[in-house]
């Protein structure tokens, strides 16, 4: 493992990142001498081993060369989703106790409504800005690019998606290390020892970058040598494009990005030569079995999916092989053993479903909120990311949804995943989310949102169609009592659904 700016002195022509659509590239040298001026820039500006920047960006250069200035400055960068309002993102920047905050010109105009809620943070604009006062890149440009004389390893101190709440940070402790310091080691397992990513790899990634997977296998691919290619936003026949125009080795895509791709037409599926592709990795969200199936059918035994969280607390990893053998299954744990327990913390035998915990001796926080803190362990080095599953006798982890949207009906556990799992395979079907809503004899019934693909009429016949569907497939108790229809479903750019944000809309405020 090495740090890019030892390529960059044996390599310096290669090409570190590409972006897909304007070609536009960092060469390894081009690289290091940015990332040097960007961290002698966080210096000039105060910003010391071990504090935070606040980063809002678009999938670009300028991005990248900025996490690995903060990396190689000691400094802690947290990337913003662009699609958070104004509030959710000046709440991360306090939270996150950014001293210095960068924008792209593309999100310059939220500024003032940032700083009037964040009026101790330092604000810049990377890109064209009629403001020279503001004007991170002419900054940068002034500093000699040199490293500067207190390198150490930074890393990433990232957000939740909010997707059952408000977005949570993960506290992180600075500790001198060299540069070339993984952070967290375990993707170092995933890239390296599993995926077998190297000099040789072209890795391609069609996720925004500010979330913790993507952003983190682009950075491992430089350090292992290899190039990176960057979409701009993730379109499924693009992708299969660049998959063939780059001779693309390892890739990483989400759920809802195999079912895009499963539902184009056979002649544009089968009109790229992805014969390149050695990996992809798949996380995120649970992957619905059919899809997955067919995945493994259309690009072959190459599919590694892995279950893990930004407080890489644990990790599983599953092959396409033990997939074929343990059909639903998110893996066995990479570290440690995984502990299946009830409410009130008594372990569970293989096959009964609870809530899934990382027993890894390794511990984490969630900044400023103790109680969510104290309510993800079990005991000390025994951790949740909140998710309800079941392990087998092989111990393979099977996922079933997040507890917080386990639907109680009538006293029985209903886990929406299978639902929603049966109802996307229906043709007509292009997102869902299934949740519990009030019901007065039962406490709860199940409720399906559904997104329907262009042309089909939502009507009250499509709604029983579908609630048949299910029946036809599940156990009546598992099937809609009722579905209603929407144009789009909140969804993160990187596939998980915000499932909140429609239940709420069910549910009489407390």
């Amino acid at each position: 493992m090495k740090h890019p700016s030892a390529f960059a002195a044996t390599q310096p022509d290669k090409v570190a990142y590409r972006m897909a659509e304007s070609g536009a590239t960092l060469t390894f040298a081009e690289l290091d001498r940015l990332s040097n001026r960007g961290a002698q820039a966080l210096r000039h500006v105060g910003v010391g081993q071990g504090e935070n920047i606040a980063l809002l960006f678009e999938n670009n250069l300028d991005f990248l060369a900025l996490c690995w200035a903060g990396q190689r400055a000691g400094v802690f960068y947290t990337a913003i989703s662009r699609h958070l309002t104004v509030d959710e993102i000046a709440y991360i920047v306090r939270d996150c106790s950014a001293k210095v905050m960068i924008v792209s010109a593309k999100y310059a105009g939220l500024l003032p409504e940032l700083r009037a809620q964040c009026g101790d943070v330092r604000f810049f604009v990377c890109g064209e800005t009629s403001q020279p006062d503001l004007d991170w890149k002419a900054l940068e440009a002034a500093m000699p690019d040199t490293p500067i004389a207190d390198e150490a390893a930074g890393t990433d101190l990232l957000y939740s998606s909010g997707t059952t709440g408000r977005p949570k940070g993960i506290a992180r402790t600075f500790t001198l290390q060299p540069i070339d310091t993984v952070i967290p080691p375990l993707m170092t397992v995933l890239c390296e020892t599993m995926g077998g990513m190297g000099p040789d790899s072209v890795y391609l990634s069609p996720a925004p970058l500010y979330h913790a997977a993507p952003l983190r296998f682009s950075l491992m691919a430089v350090m292992l040598g290899g190039t990176v290619v960057v979409m701009e936003r993730f379109d499924a026949e693009a992708m299969l494009a660049l998959l063939e125009r780059h001779a693309v080795t390892h890739t990483q895509v989400v759920p809802t990005m195999f079912v895009r791709m499963l539902k184009l037409p056979d002649d544009v599926r089968t009109r790229y030569d992805l014969s390149a592709l050695r990996v992809a990795y798949h996380a995120a969200a649970p992957c619905p079995k059919e899809i997955k199936a067919r995945m493994i059918d259309w690009w072959g035994p190459i599919i590694i999916e892995y279950y893990a969280g930004s407080e890489a607390n644990g990790v599983t990893l599953c092959t396409s092989q033990e997939w074929l053998e343990n059909p639903g299954s998110v893996g066995k744990s990479l570290l440690g053993s995984i502990v299946i327990a009830d409410e009130d913390g008594t372990e569970l035998p293989p096959g009964q479903v609870g809530g899934v915990y990382f027993d890894s001796g390794i511990d984490f926080q969630y900044r400023n909120d103790p109680g969510k803190t104290a309510g993800a362990y079990m005991r000390p080095g025994c951790s949740t990311l909140g998710d309800v599953g079941y392990v087998n006798e092989a111990g393979f982890l099977f996922l079933t949804d997040r507890k917080a949207y386990t639907i109680i009906s009538g006293g029985v556990n209903i886990y929406p995943q299978e639902t929603e799992d049966t109802l996307i395979i229906h043709p007509d079907v292009a997102d869902v989310a299934v949740f519990g809503v009030p019901n007065e004899e039962m406490g709860e019934e199940v409720k399906a949102v559904v997104q329907l693909e262009p042309g089909v009429a939502a009507t009250p016949e499509k709604a029983e169609e579908l609630i048949g569907f299910c029946k036809a497939r599940l156990s009546h108790v598992k099937a809609p009592r009722s579905v209603d229809f929407r144009e789009d479903l909140p969804r993160t750019p990187t596939g998980k659904l915000i499932k909140r944000k429609l239940k709420d809309e069910y549910w009489p405020a407390s």
